[in-house]
């Protein structure tokens, strides 16, 4: 229920190019910290909304692998431990931030993602269409949004995902979102904390 298909970058436009460029930095074992480093005469824009298309991707795919250990009775609420709570807000059906399980949760955080990634308006696809203005505040939103999926999967659900011998690959992709959000000052040093 909570998996949904990857999204692509059209071939021959400019962020499929990217995108590539992203994928052979980070597949020819590059450090981390230099691969999120924004390539030279690229639009900062351009490259972070490749980032967060791919970030979805894999992180939506992480959440996947563990999802059926994530239950109403396993997760009734949505938390990073005994520290950290975290409440779901948006516009429509949760106006005042409201305490949910964790599958409640990723559910809504995923379709809310999805339609913004998809969004002309905020992610436009176009070569020369200029991004609005709200452009990195939702980013911001939807990247400490997807950070609070890690910390849920790294402190309850570590044991499937090391069971399953995917600890490398979940480490791995948590240090490449961390090293782009800290390059790009992406999401509060504050609400890193949890891990």
């Amino acid at each position: 229920k909570t998996f949904r298909p990857k999204r692509k970058f059209e071939p021959g436009t400019q962020r499929f190019e990217l995108h590539k460029k992203a994928q052979a930095s980070l597949n020819a074992g590059l450090d981390l910290k230099l691969a999120v480093q924004l390539p030279p005469g690229e639009e900062q824009n351009d490259w972070v909304a490749v980032h967060v298309v791919d970030f979805f991707n894999r992180i939506n795919l992480i959440y996947g692998t563990i999802s059926d250990y994530c239950t109403e009775q396993s997760c009734p609420v949505m938390s990073g431990g005994p520290k950290y709570e975290y409440r779901w807000q948006d516009e429509h059906k949760y106006r005042k931030p409201t305490a949910l399980s964790a599958p409640q949760y990723m559910n809504l955080l995923m379709d809310w993602i999805e339609v913004q990634i998809n969004n002309e308006d905020i992610f436009p696809t176009n070569v020369g269409t200029p991004f609005p203005k709200n452009f990195l505040p939702v980013v911001k939103k939807i990247l400490s949004r997807l950070f609070r999926v890690f910390v849920h999967v790294h402190i309850h659900h570590f044991d499937r995902i090391t069971q399953m011998g995917s600890e490398a690959h979940v480490n791995t992709c948590y240090k490449h979102f961390y090293y782009f959000v800290k390059e790009f000052n992406l999401i509060d040093t504050k609400e890193l904390e949890p891990l």
